[in-house]
């Protein structure tokens, strides 16, 4: 079975090259940075390379691109969102998004999700499966040689719970921060979790210097369970011990997300319990006026709901932010596109 060699890091690339194609551990080095620094799409482009190694990599390997099935640019600020072809026909989705400090790539760990949050399209249909490391990778390559523009932020936000898909997010993020590779600052690396307490203390020993960002979206357990099937099994104070062993080992400010629906945890009661809880937590607060979506009927606070919430809560002495909403006119929400092209998929094929 061939081996999928974008996948491998640095020392697995020298011993698969000594060992498995009896070459030089140099070769390993050119090699690399022709997959992470170059972006080669082929072996054929590795002019570094003899001949008869390029044929043996192609019979031993395999270098596989990303298809572009659909590629959508906001006419309000600029955003791109990216729906890619894996090469067994699933399909996931990226987001390009163009700031001051730099461009961010939001990406996608998993085909499809199995955390079943309500409110998020992503979970519509469940998990397909894990994504490779390499196609991880591959999204943020794509990007780049696609945008002719240097990514200096990644964010795995997209579709699927890393956390889930712990082994491949881990070597993806020191894949792509490896001063071989594109050497993107870890601290330029979001990773966004539902609230996988074992897999949260897993991470801390890593001692990464990531942001870590929590779905929360709700103060209180029962609202939780109510939005997010993950409280079923983890309380909101486990997860908060978690986060501050988190924070002793790596020292780290913790991101909140907090997605605020009207009527369900946008109240006075629900800024006050949130303010409370988090009171002893070095973190940030960020507010996301939820996406709404045909198979829910969730909708954003109406008025002044959501700066009202903000200026509440900032009076518990926490910084607070509202996000920027990010290609309104394009799907750009997690799952969105995705979906909507998977509803269409008969017409397609048709």
């Amino acid at each position: 079975m061939k081996i999928d060699i974008k996948s491998l890091n640095i020392e697995e690339l020298k011993q698969f090259v000594v060992q498995d194609l009896g070459d030089k551990k140099f070769r390993a080095e050119q090699i690399y940075q022709w997959l992470h620094v170059k972006l080669a799409d082929s072996f054929l482009e590795m002019t570094n390379l003899s001949k008869p190694l390029r044929e043996e990599l192609a019979n031993k390997t395999y270098l596989y691109q990303p298809v572009i099935a659909e590629k959508l640019v906001s006419k309000i600020d600029g955003t791109c969102k990216y729906l890619f072809k894996l090469r067994d026909g699933h399909v996931i989705e990226s987001v390009l998004m163009k700031y001051k400090h730099g461009n961010s790539v939001c990406i996608s760990s998993q085909v499809g999700c199995r955390m079943g949050c309500k409110f998020c399209a992503s979970t519509v249909g469940g998990l397909e499966r894990n994504l490779s490391i390499s196609e991880m990778l591959d999204q943020v390559y794509a990007i780049q040689k696609e945008s002719g523009e240097r990514v200096s932020h990644v964010v795995i936000m997209g579709s699927g719970e890393p956390l889930d898909n712990y082994d491949n997010a881990i070597g993806f993020i020191k894949m792509i921060s490896d001063n071989k590779g594109l050497n993107i600052s870890q601290r330029n690396i979001t990773v966004s979790t539902c609230g996988i307490v074992p897999m949260i203390t897993k991470l801390a020993d890593e001692k990464l210097q990531i942001t870590l960002a929590i779905s929360l979206h709700a103060a209180d357990d029962d609202k939780r369970k109510e939005l997010m099937p993950i409280a079923l099994k983890y309380s909101i104070n486990e997860i908060l011990e978690a986060l501050k062993y988190y924070d002793a080992v790596n020292n780290r400010r913790i991101t909140f997300e907090y997605c605020l629906v009207r009527g369900v945890n946008d109240r006075d009661e629900d800024v006050k319990h949130l303010g409370e809880i988090l009171r002893d937590m070095n973190c940030h607060i960020n507010l996301i006026p939820v996406n709404p979506i045909k198979e829910r009927l969730f909708k954003q606070p109406s008025g002044d709901i959501v700066p009202k919430f903000k200026n509440k809560l900032e009076k518990y002495g926490k910084n607070v932010t509202i996000r920027r909403e990010m290609g309104q006119d394009i799907q750009a929400a997690c799952g969105q596109l995705r979906k909507s092209y998977l509803d269409l998929l008969p017409e397609r094929e048709g």
